[in-house]
């Protein structure tokens, strides 16, 4: 079959209702309004809303669409949405027209009461909206239903409370732009209007064939491998690392990438990543609130196109153990609306006044918040990942490389900066090679918040999480200390004194936050300890961090959360965290009791019969396979013990009511070490066991054979 040929700048963008389309579509006067309403914030009346209604609603039938959803993003980890036809009441004819209504557009009304709320709504309240935010363009979905309607919406419950990632995150979007725009007019700028995000979430994920997947209960219902011994291989020879891509993949790889710019997001770089079967895709930067919609698409969009190829895409932050897991690099810079981007350093950093403050203040942030960053970061998954010798430490620091770590210097130790260090030209050594100018400084990848030339790259998210709840905590906290800043500076009688004295402060009083080293090394643990920085080990440890006094303060201050919602989803993610090792402990029990036991049984009781029949028909020994025998044995005797074990630590942790964070401390120091019992004689086993009898394919099968 001859293969497709399509040009990407013909398709791309062609199931969004973009500024393209509206300008094309709308009146004019609609189209200024609409303009108007997402570049400046301004409210939409009802009869702009009607107008923009019934162009989407005839856009999206041309599509093919039959249907429209508010698509929201509720604090379960997924999107979620309710479809309704465009169908009205039929007429007299027995016909029936299709209709879309400004109202039908900018509001809806899912069941508030049935998503995680901690204790925000009772079970009985169940009136919820979903309101539509118009600065993140409606989509076309298209899948085996046909072609939907998406509208990206905001979700809050009945009084008024957050309940999704989106609402506090347009909340700090407002925030940072306002004390952002305070620090620009300090410095003389008048013309730039708005200061916005700017965001580029990298997306690690593995990649497994759909039917093995299907033989293992684990990665069914949990997401990861509860059980599995190492194969003789893992990525010990990096040769998966940015290696050539397996045909397979790279069919699926294809097919995602046309699904995503169908949508308007940006797909850009493709690649192998260091475990085998685990690979990476990057979207080019958009601004914070559209940026985390595309991950939640490109989540969407990799699971579902799997499916096609007869692949299961797995986004557990670690599936396997042994080998590397998976993050998403959140790469966050603040750029104004004429384009200025407030973290570009420039050519000689130690003359940027402007850049040198803005580095201070974000160094301040980080520093004074480094628990609410941690916490942003912190899920079940990310528990078995973070601090490995394959993700950032659990400690935050910020790598700033050697041109600016070198400015910061001069500035502590002398009071001013007066030189910054260039790039040198790289010499390959090889003529027929060019040379060309290297960057100032390299790269640190075991650093959680590394500045990369003109924006941090926050190391820490997991990649099944979205990428809001971190930017919402940056956005905050950068904005706290600009207003703190602004707050001074305004006031000051000598301006740029004022200023050249913040910088310095800045730079010494949070210096300790900056570290350029090896942060997988004991010795950085140590140091970190004398420097008084956070080691935040588990999501239980970092949960409390939403609801200090601190935070609190913070937070209501710029009107993100409040005290009502920051209470609420520590409890939610404490209630998660129970639930989903529960729901792991009982996957094992199931596996072990009803799969691994039995077959083990079977394979003993051959090896035991084929052992008595050899000394029944000649004196031939059989030591090795006694040796065998009993040692199959006994690790089937622990395995027994040890499931006995986590089912009676799983009981008693259900019995535990009432009180999700003691729940969960339970989870994690009971259930969760009884798991780690269980999983040691099962994963021995597998290594005893004739393949032929192991009752779910193995890590090789798995990793390697896709």
């Amino acid at each position: 079959m001859k293969e497709e040929i399509f040009n990407v700048a013909d398709i791309f963008g062609e199931n969004v209702f973009n500024d393209t389309v509206m300008r094309e579509r709308l009146p004019k006067k609609t189209y200024q309004k609409m303009v108007e309403v997402i570049s400046q914030g301004r409210e939409l009346d009802l009869e702009t809303a009607d107008v923009v209604a019934h162009e989407m609603k005839e856009w999206a039938i041309e599509k093919g669409a039959t249907h429209y959803s508010h698509w929201f993003q509720p604090l379960t980890g997924v999107t979620a949405e309710k479809h309704d036809s465009f169908i009205s009441a039929p007429m007299s004819n027995g016909k029936v027209l299709m209709s879309f209504s400004g109202k039908e557009l900018i509001k809806g009304e899912p069941d508030a009461s049935s998503f995680p709320s901690g204790g925000l709504r009772a079970t009985f309240e169940a009136r919820g909206y979903t309101a539509w935010d118009c600065t993140s363009p409606a989509f076309i979905r298209q899948d085996a239903a046909g072609a939907t309607l998406c509208i990206p919406t905001a979700f809050c419950s009945y009084t008024g409370e957050a309940l999704d990632q989106k609402t506090p995150l347009l909340r700090s979007m407002e925030a940072i732009s306002e004390q952002s725009i305070r620090l620009l007019r300090l410095f003389g700028n008048e013309t730039s209007k708005r200061v916005v995000p700017s965001v580029g979430a990298e997306q690690e994920y593995f990649i497994v064939d759909r039917e093995k997947y299907l033989q293992r209960k684990d990665l069914i219902y949990t997401g990861r491998t509860l059980f599995g011994a190492m194969p003789p291989k893992g990525q010990e020879m990096d040769d998966h690392y940015f290696g050539a891509i397996r045909e397979r993949i790279a069919a699926y790889m294809k097919d995602v990438n046309i699904e995503l710019w169908k949508l308007g997001v940006s797909a850009k770089t493709q690649h192998n990543e260091v475990a085998p079967a685990q690979h990476e895709l990057a979207p080019i930067y958009a601004e914070a609130n559209v940026a985390v919609d595309h991950n939640q698409l490109i989540m969407e969009t990799l699971k579902k196109v799997a499916g096609r190829h007869g692949l299961q895409c797995l986004l557990h932050e670690k599936p396997f153990a042994g080998v590397n897991g998976s993050g998403k690099h959140n790469n966050w810079s603040l750029v104004t609306d004429d384009g200025i981007n407030l973290l570009d350093p420039g050519k000689t950093p130690h003359e940027n006044i402007q850049f040198l403050l803005v580095l201070g203040c974000v160094l301040r942030a980080v520093d004074e918040h480094a628990d609410l960053l941690r916490e942003s970061a912190a899920d079940v998954g990310n528990d078995h990942r973070l601090g490995a010798d394959e993700a950032p430490p659990a400690i935050i620091s910020v790598f700033l490389g050697e041109q600016l770590e070198d400015v910061v210097k001069q500035l502590v130790d002398t009071g001013s900066a007066t030189r910054s260090i260039r790039g040198e030209r790289l010499e390959t050594g090889v003529k027929t090679l060019p040379d060309f100018m290297k960057d100032a400084t390299d790269r640190n990848r075991t650093s959680p918040f590394a500045f990369t030339g003109n924006k941090f790259e926050f190391r820490m998210v997991g990649s099944q999480d979205s990428v809001g709840e971190p930017n919402i905590v940056l956005n905050t906290i950068v904005a706290e200390a600009f207003a703190d800043a602004c707050d001074e500076l305004e006031k000051a009688d000598d301006f740029e004194m004022a200023v050249h004295d913040m910088i310095k402060r800045l730079m010494r009083d949070h210096e300790r936050i900056i570290f350029n080293g090896n942060g997988y090394s004991e010795e950085w643990v140590k140091e970190a300890e004398r420097r008084g920085l956070p080691n935040i080990k588990t999501m239980l440890d970092a949960i409390p961090a939403l609801t200090t006094d601190k935070a609190v303060k913070l937070f209501e201050k710029f009107g993100v959360f409040t005290q009502a919602e920051l209470e609420s989803r520590a409890e939610i993610e404490y209630e998660q965290y129970a639930k989903e090792i529960n729901i792991e402990a009982k996957t094992m029990i199931d596996i072990a009791g009803k799969h691994i036991i039995p077959a083990v049984i079977k394979y003993a009781t051959e090896l035991g019969n084929s052992i008595n029949t050899i000394r029944s028909a000649c004196d031939a020994d059989v030591s090795v396979q006694t040796e065998i025998l009993l040692e199959v044995s006994d690790l089937l005797a622990d395995t027994k013990k040890s499931l006995a074990d986590l089912q009676d630590a799983v009981e008693q942790g259900i019995k535990i009511k009432d009180d999700n964070h003691k729940r969960a401390i339970y989870y994690r120091d009971v259930v969760v070490t009884a798991m780690e019992e269980l999983r040691a004689p099962v994963d021995k086993l597998e290594m005893l066991v004739d393949k032929e009898a192991w009752p779910m394919p193995s890590y090789g099968d798995l990793i390697f054979e896709v």
